[in-house]
């Protein structure tokens, strides 16, 4: 007698076995954060639909809508491409191309004028949030509070100083969220701001570091300072890690640093000229 053998791709009992397609992914050795590429991906805080999110030359990385769309009804100031893993603001002769997510999300007025296939799917992403808030499934973050004035709150993309460099947060300080990656594959959940760490201070500073070589008003601006911190408490902030994550470089990041560099030209509507009334401590 033969014994009888159980398929590879069958369960003992011959019910079918699902495969697992493995999808191959590299790190980029000259990286700083050692980011995955599956892992450059998120939720909008504002609609709650999906955004892949892209590197581009020379500047910040960029939110792109995950589908490609007919090139012909965008609009060209809003093509973009994708060569190499990095996006190109333009087209790139093919028949479909991909789109910044802003001008997409329902929640946000569009920099160019959409048509009416932009307007259509526009709707059903309004559509589709408005099902994800009713049923509890996704919670919208509250619009932007505008200029900040005495006695209020901190703002929303606070401008923070820390190794000689200005930065502007990506979100208040107290939401920037740790980029590492946990021992089962998540994003760690804790906070960047430790609540029984060192904090910085806000102060009052000139809009203009001493190393710029442009010419700008003597005007005073609210700056979250964390120069006086230690050059280790420093590295942590820029990297966007918690106190957990701060001494495993070596571990993958499953986000990008939420950091843009400050321009006080190209960003002056963050510009604050008061302090939050509360200073950031451990609170």
């Amino acid at each position: 007698m033969h014994p009888n053998h159980t398929p590879a791709g069958r369960h003992r009992d011959g019910s079918p076995r699902p495969l697992h397609l493995r999808r191959p992914l590299q790190m980029a050795a000259h990286s700083p954060s050692r980011l995955l590429r599956h892992g450059q991906s998120g939720i909008c805080r504002s609609c709650g639909h999906r955004l892949d999110i892209y590197p581009r030359p020379d500047q910040p990385p960029i939110a792109l809508h995950p589908a490609e769309l007919t090139a012909a009804h965008v609009p060209e100031s809003c093509r973009w491409h994708l060569s190499g893993g990095i996006a190109y603001p333009h087209s790139d002769g093919s028949a479909w191309c991909r789109i910044p997510h802003t001008v997409l999300c329902p929640r946000r007025t569009p920099a160019c004028r959409p048509g009416p296939y932009i307007e259509a799917i526009r709707r059903q992403l309004a559509v589709c949030s408005r099902r994800m808030i009713d049923t509890g499934a996704f919670a919208p973050a509250p619009p932007p509070s505008g200029h900040l004035a005495v006695g209020m709150k901190e703002p929303d993309r606070p401008v923070v100083q820390l190794l000689l460099c200005r930065y502007l947060a990506e979100r208040p300080l107290r939401d920037l969220r740790c980029v590492a990656q946990t021992r089962h594959g998540h994003r760690c959940p804790h906070p960047v701001l430790a609540p029984t760490g060192p904090a910085g201070t806000w102060r009052l500073l000139p809009a203009q570091l001493p190393c710029d070589q442009l010419a700008l008003p003597a005007a005073l601006m609210a700056v979250y300072d964390l120069g006086h911190l230690p050059y280790a408490e420093q590295l942590r902030w820029r990297a966007q890690r918690c106190p957990a994550h701060a001494g495993t470089p070596g571990e993958a990041d499953l986000a990008l640093a939420g950091w843009q560099p400050f321009d006080p030209l190209l960003n002056a509507t963050h510009i604050r000229t008061h302090p939050p009334a509360r200073r950031h401590g451990r609170g």
